[in-house]
């Protein structure tokens, strides 16, 4: 899929990812029971409230929250993930300008988080990294690079062989460059990972997509 410059919004819509890795979470840990929040919040904001004004007054409200959590504990990795995951939503919801500057941030926001432990999260920090470097154009209009995203969402899956979400946006990775038996495998494995009894909306709401993709895939074979 060859995505053009005034298709950028709907690039990082799809992005948003983006990504719903599990959120760490214990008891005596005020910090992980914020990012369990955030997340909570941002999976009844994505899949139950319809898209429009609404939906994005509710994810910019949530989206200065995670900014202010992961300001307040830079050395938290699930915090800066969250924090990069609600930028990269937010970016979906402005124009292309603004599109841009939010999808930079939530980039320089997940490489720091990347840095400190790729394996957080279900290897949450290269799964929303792979996602942006595909789904975002390239230069000279942004830095999209489909080749640091095949790289990363290879990584994600080795490292994360139970992430939902890693395996699904590799799928979806792979039938974008148009490899449909290796995307159906992807998707296959992504199925096969038992239901996360914790997060029902987002297992759900993911698992019919890749059912969805699974029927593309079969039209297009």
């Amino acid at each position: 899929m060859r995505i053009r410059p005034n298709t950028f919004i709907h690039a990082l819509l799809l992005a948003a990812v983006t990504i719903g890795a599990p959120a760490a979470r214990a008891a005596d840990d005020p910090v992980a029971t914020q990012v369990r929040q955030i997340q909570i919040k941002w999976e009844t904001i994505k899949f139950t409230v319809p898209e429009g004004d609404k939906q994005t007054d509710q994810m910019n409200t949530l989206g200065a929250e995670a900014d202010a959590l992961a300001a307040k504990y830079p050395d938290r990795v699930e915090a800066l993930i969250w924090d990069g995951i609600l930028t990269s939503e937010r970016a979906s919801m402005v124009n292309p300008i603004s599109a841009l500057s939010l999808a930079t941030r939530a980039r320089d926001t997940l490489e720091k988080a990347y840095k400190m432990s790729p394996t957080a999260l279900d290897s949450g920090a290269p799964t929303s990294l792979g996602v942006l470097y595909y789904r975002v154009p390239g230069f000279p209009v942004a830095f999209g690079d489909k080749k640091k995203a095949r790289h990363l969402l290879e990584q994600a899956t080795s490292d994360a062989p139970n992430g939902l979400d890693a395996w699904y946006f590799y799928g979806d990775f792979l039938l974008a460059q148009g490899e449909y038996a290796k995307a159906r495998e992807a998707f296959s494995h992504a199925l096969a990972i038992p239901a996360h009894p914790d997060r029902p909306l987002w297992d759900q709401n993911r698992r019919l997509v890749i059912h969805e993709k699974l029927d593309q895939i079969q039209a297009k074979l």
